[in-house]
């Protein structure tokens, strides 16, 4: 029996492969045929069968429960989901993305010299989704922030972006499509991380001449394995995340690896994540691996002031707003060391981590406590935020986006 031409192949695989090339169209005919194809398309085909997501066909979206998830021990870790969002950006297209779609998730492929692999032209996003109590639907957390934020990367890295409305159309669709995997209310989120990345072949340091941008979705519990429980920070004045000048104040790829070494070292002495001073005075507080920092001291919170260097966290942004309309002193400035050591409070903020108490920071050997526990204000802003993120109190601020 013939294979089936081109024109039956589905839409999301056409897209996902971006197969232009003769021999990656005879790969896909072979796979969708059954992998029948014989001679040398049978060895290209099983190279390349690990970069195709499943298309099964099969709509689950429909479907009430995520599989077998124990959803009151539902950890942050991947559960792959059903569906991702992919759209691309060509030269043709002068740096607009035209369309995109839903594909089956899975692997995609990339050129070995691609943008992203040879330079870390990349940007990704964290957001949450939760389903809606008492009645139908899931709540958004200001997608048009990270709809804004993920532009800015991408002009500080050389990159064209989706659209404000692109992005959180996009976005809305993902959820939509992954409903059964978003939890109960109360057990956790669909976490949703889009991606944008030089996807095009590049060897000469260029920007690459391609670009995807991508959405998939996991449902997520506590980030921190202490779950709600206060954490324990440890400074490292030895290694740093940002430098003024770098890329500290983007969501770029190029941030993250770096800090693991710093954080598995920590980890491996029974701390929970790495508190980061600024690069030149080796004083100053920037942030944690993945989260802002606050400190409390006698009513007014302080936080690092967004510099160049550290990311404009949008929970950090939304609980600044907060912190001021419950009648406390809000500081955005240089945070010293000192500032630290003798504050009452500290706390971390962040999409993964919403608001999670600090219970000990330890300095050149020397542990120091703080206050945690229902009576702070870490706490008053956790309640505050949280509500209003599940949809558990009135958004008079307009902050949340309904997904129907």
């Amino acid at each position: 029996m013939a294979a089936p031409t081109m024109a039956l192949l589905p839409a999301a695989m056409r897209s996902i492969l971006g197969a232009r090339s003769n021999r990656v169209l005879r790969a896909a005919r072979d796979l969708q045929a059954g992998g029948r194809g014989g001679g040398g398309s049978s060895g290209l085909l099983r190279r390349r069968q690990s970069s195709l997501p499943q298309l099964d066909h099969v709509d689950r979206s429909d479907e009430e429960s995520g599989g077998e998830i124990d959803w009151d021990n539902l950890g942050f870790g991947l559960t792959p989901t059903d569906y991702m969002y992919v759209m691309r950006s060509s030269p043709e297209d002068l740096g607009a993305f035209p369309r995109g779609e839903l594909c089956r998730y899975g692997n995609i492929e990339l050129s070995p010299s691609s943008g992203v692999l040879n330079y870390a032209q990349g940007l990704f996003e964290g957001m949450k989704a939760y389903r809606r109590p008492g009645r139908p639907g899931y709540t958004l957390f200001r997608p048009e922030e990270n709809a804004q934020r993920m532009q800015h990367g991408a002009e500080r890295m050389c990159m064209p972006a989706p659209s404000v409305d692109q992005f959180v159309s996009a976005v809305k669709e993902t959820v939509l499509a992954n409903r059964r995997w978003v939890p109960p209310q109360g057990k956790g989120a669909l976490y949703l991380r889009p991606l944008l990345m030089g996807s095009g072949p590049i060897l000469g340091l260029a920007p690459a001449p391609e670009y995807t941008f991508l959405i998939y979705a996991a449902p997520v519990g506590n980030y921190f394995k202490e779950g709600l429980a206060p954490i324990n920070l440890v400074v490292d004045d030895e290694f740093h995340r940002a430098m003024p000048g770098g890329t500290g104040g983007v969501k770029t790829i190029a941030n993250y690896a770096p800090v693991l070494k710093a954080q598995m070292d920590a980890k491996s002495k029974g701390f929970t994540d790495v508190l980061y001073l600024d690069s030149v005075h080796k004083r100053y507080l920037e942030e944690v691996s993945s989260c802002n920092v606050f400190v409390v001291k006698g009513g007014v919170v302080a936080t690092p002031a967004i510099r160049g260097t550290i990311l404009p966290g949008i929970t950090r942004k939304s609980v600044v707003e907060l912190a001021r309309d419950r009648g406390y002193k809000v500081e955005e400035r240089l945070v010293s060391i000192d500032d630290l050591i003798d504050a009452d409070e500290v706390f971390c903020t962040g999409t993964a981590v919403v608001v999670a108490p600090v219970s000990t920071v330890t300095y050149q050997g020397r542990r120091h406590e703080f206050r945690t526990g229902p009576d702070t204000v870490s706490q008053e802003l956790y309640t505050t935020l949280t509500s209003i993120q599940m949809g558990l109190a009135e958004d008079s601020k307009g902050w949340t986006v309904a997904v129907d």
